[in-house]
């Protein structure tokens, strides 16, 4: 996770758990006046509607005061959904022997993204299966990573 990420992330996780609810992870995308901060929570109980403008609005005040993101940006909530990012290693222990789609900030081999069943983790590194060959990914290098939905 980037560094400016991280902070965010650390700023907004005390305001998400007051409403209850459990903060994921975060994405950033910066695109001048069109960036957007997008919160990805979850409950035991599921996300709804009104759980997403609860944590809005809390959230929102708090970026308000605190003002850590100097351009202009929308801030978007939403639930994991069926093809839920992933973006801490406890995320990947939960979802060992899934399908999942990870894309790296580095290439390896030559490539950057990889689907597959992750297989194993070990210590900092996933295993994941493409093509009958193990892939052994960093986790410092994931850039993005989410679980493939089963229909």
């Amino acid at each position: 996770m980037a560094k400016f990420e991280q902070k965010l992330t650390e700023l907004i996780r005390p305001a998400v758990e007051e409403t209850g609810k459990t903060l994921l992870g975060i994405e950033f995308i910066s695109a001048g006046n069109n960036s957007v901060l997008r919160l990805f929570i979850d409950h035991e109980n599921g996300i709804n509607v009104d759980d997403c403008a609860e944590v809005s609005r809390q959230v929102g005040a708090l970026l308000d005061v605190e003002d850590p993101i100097s351009s202009e940006y929308n801030l978007e909530v939403s639930s994991p959904g069926v093809d839920r990012p992933l973006f801490e290693l406890a995320h990947f222990q939960e979802v060992i022997g899934e399908t999942i789609n990870v894309k790296l900030s580095m290439p390896l081999n030559g490539r950057r993204k990889f689907k597959g069943p992750l297989v194993a983790i070990e210590n900092d590194t996933l295993i994941v299966e493409v093509d009958s060959i193990d892939y052994e990914l960093a986790i410092n290098n994931v850039d993005k990573a989410n679980l493939v939905a089963k229909f």
